[in-house]
């Protein structure tokens, strides 16, 4: 009887870890959505620690063979039709869901972006002369030399081409207190970041507003200047995968976006203005590192004065984004 008795818990134990284990997950979208929003039902539940391989349409709907998906889908025919949202299982307001990207790869061989100038980059004299957004600009991606160039070549840009890297421009959870916020925009939730840094083994981390986080993806692109204001990067549909890992009842809450990757810690500022932007974004590194280091005031005035950097990564969307950035390799000669 205690073999038989221990045969069947070692079978329990052995299944419990075996459903807790994590798993990798292919998923295939059929719709898209542009609103960040807590309403939309959930295409698949996922837990904490699996692997999620799936792909993105680009901003205006179009996937890997040209072909126009996001067609019937809420809020598809506007900008940024997104993938998803997953329900994180077990992830509550108050909590931190933190999204690491374990590859992204182009899923087409072009791109596109438009010839224009947003009224915020320059004077309107200038941007004046720049507004067609209707006839996009088709780039060709070099996808094994990682590289770009205009497809039908300009006089001037014959010789002219660019390094690409592919990231996505939107990760963002659903907004909060019932809010629908279009998936051109971005906040405390996330959202249309274009970030260029947000690419493979970049971790993302968002405060949780609802039940399950409800995380949507997209917006793919293969470069981009800073501020991106064409109001296009070099968008193009990807094929990426992804873990998240739930952060439950943090010890020290998160305002906004915080971004990692092997080189930099990095706070998102998003606001109205870029005065606004830019105290949000000092903000974030500010208590970053007072909560990793613990550093006094004094400290935290030396430290930031000599080793922060700032990007300016949106001004063309509703809200204007400033990152505020460290490199850990001067966090590394603090003294715990």
């Amino acid at each position: 009887m205690m073999k038989k008795i221990a045969l069947v818990l070692f079978s329990i134990i052995t299944l419990t870890a075996f459903a807790q284990s994590p798993k990798s997950v292919q998923f295939t979208p059929s719709n898209y959505y542009s609103l960040f929003s807590a309403t939309t039902k959930p295409v698949l539940t996922i837990q904490p620690g699996d692997t999620i391989h799936t792909s993105s349409v680009d901003c205006n709907g179009f996937d890997l063979n040209g072909i126009k998906k996001a067609v019937g889908a809420e809020g598809a025919d506007s900008g940024n039709p997104l993938t998803g949202p997953f329900y994180v299982e077990g992830a509550e307001e108050g909590d931190i869901v933190q999204v690491t990207f374990v590859d992204i790869q182009f899923s087409r061989n072009t791109a596109f972006c438009f010839p224009y100038f947003h009224d915020r980059s320059m004077p309107a004299a200038i941007t004046s002369l720049a507004k067609n957004t209707s006839t996009p600009i088709i780039w060709d991606l070099d996808i094994k030399n990682h590289k770009a160039s205009i497809h039908n070549k300009t006089a001037h840009l014959v010789n002219f081409d660019v390094a690409i890297r592919p990231f996505l421009g939107c990760v963002g959870l659903a907004a909060p207190k019932g809010q629908k916020v279009s998936t051109e925009d971005a906040g405390p939730f996330g959202g249309n970041m274009d970030f260029t840094r947000i690419t493979k083994s970049a971790s993302v981390y968002l405060p949780v507003y609802n039940q399950g986080g409800l995380l949507y993806l997209g917006d793919g692109h293969a470069a981009q200047g800073d501020g991106e204001i064409n109001w296009t990067a070099l968008e193009t549909s990807l094929n990426f995968s992804f873990v998240v890992k739930l952060i439950k009842h943090p010890k020290v809450q998160i305002s906004y976006p915080r971004i990692e990757d092997a080189e930099y810690i990095m706070t998102a500022g998003i606001s109205a203005t870029l005065d606004s932007a830019l105290q949000i974004a000092t903000t974030g590194i500010f208590e970053w590192l007072q909560e990793t280091y613990h550093l006094t005031v004094e400290e935290a005035t030396q430290v930031m004065g000599s080793s922060l950097e700032y990007k300016i990564a949106e001004i063309v969307d509703p809200q204007v984004e400033i990152i505020a950035m460290i490199k850990k390799s001067a966090l590394r000669k603090i003294k715990p």
